[in-house]
């Protein structure tokens, strides 16, 4: 599997040394998630293994780095019917997230997602798509 070939790729060279195998193992199960653009965020990653998110993500750009790998940039779209699920919108959740990811396809046509962060685009496209279908939900209860 992908995230066995990245594991003993840092492995061969070395790079798990001085590291705890945890957050090695962490950052290449993230980098296959990105490589296969499932809706997985390092969050999640830290969440579970009870780790810092801030020493894994230096952990994953470390790794990254050091086996010069290009990774895609995030599809904010991947986490929309996610985010939806946990909001909690009823018969409506699917008519939500329909209507959120076509505001984010028209945010990418306008360029209005380079530069900014998957989660916040998302957050901002399901509120907007809350509201049109008639949901009372507030910033505070998207975030």
């Amino acid at each position: 599997m992908a995230q066995d070939r990245n594991y003993e790729l840092g492995h061969d060279k070395n790079f798990t040394q001085g590291r705890p195998t945890s957050h090695v193992v962490a950052a290449a199960l993230y980098i296959t998630c990105r490589l296969e653009k499932t809706p997985h965020l390092l969050i999640d990653f830290s969440d579970i293994l009870q780790i810092n998110l801030y020493v894994l993500g230096a952990c994953y750009l470390k790794f990254v780095k050091y086996l010069h790998l290009e990774l895609p940039l995030i599809d904010p779209s991947l986490f929309i019917h996610r985010f939806c699920a946990k909001l909690e919108f009823g018969e409506k959740t699917h008519l939500v997230s329909i209507t959120a990811l076509r505001l984010l396809q028209r945010m990418k046509r306008d360029w209005m997602t380079y530069g900014r962060r998957p989660n916040s685009l998302c957050g901002a496209a399901i509120l907007i798509a809350a509201r049109y279908h008639g949901f009372k939900r507030t910033t505070n209860q998207i975030v």
